[in-house]
């Protein structure tokens, strides 16, 4: 019987064994995108690129920073992102220069200014319309089922009581 008593225990371990190693198998690719070889000597420096990697789309991929993806493209921006820095460029400058070689679209957090405002404001300016919409919809709802259905007119009557006739028959 004591088998029995194990069982949850050992189903709990596997689901715990099987999430750790979910997370273990989702991070590898994140820890094998930026190369050993990309890497800077200079730690102070090595971070900063990286917070900048961090900030910065992959414009391959389009949903991941260029510090998470394994894209040439990605590895050519962080290249180019240390060059910078190592060039002595401040932070602002290096986004600066990517931003002036591929426009706003670079960033993972466009500026908010009139060009991206759509970006912006552009989601909740559809979600309010649509939610007000959908509270006129049930308010009209909830009143025509209140109301009840409407009665009927002489013809309508009419044809009932014909129909129920016919039936009778």
């Amino acid at each position: 019987m004591s088998g029995g008593r194990n069982r949850p225990a050992a189903g709990r371990i596997l689901a715990v064994l099987a999430l750790v190693s979910l997370v273990f198998w989702a991070a590898i690719p994140a820890a094998l995108a930026v190369l050993p070889s990309e890497q800077l000597a200079d730690p102070a420096l090595e971070a900063r690129a990286r917070a900048l990697s961090k900030e910065l789309r992959c414009l391959v991929c389009q949903n991941e920073s260029i510090d998470d993806s394994n894209a040439d493209l990605a590895h050519d921006l962080r290249v180019l992102v240390r060059e910078r820095l190592v060039a002595g460029d401040s932070d602002q400058q290096v986004l600066a220069y990517l931003r002036s070689r591929y426009g706003d679209f670079v960033l993972l957090r466009p500026p908010v200014e009139p060009a991206t405002w759509f970006l912006w404001f552009g989601p909740p300016g559809l979600l309010v319309p649509g939610g007000l919409a959908l509270v006129v919809m049930q308010r009209r709802r909830r009143r025509a089922a209140a109301a009840g259905p409407a009665p009927l007119d002489a013809a309508e009557r009419a044809r009932l009581d014909r129909l129920l006739k016919e039936g009778t028959e």
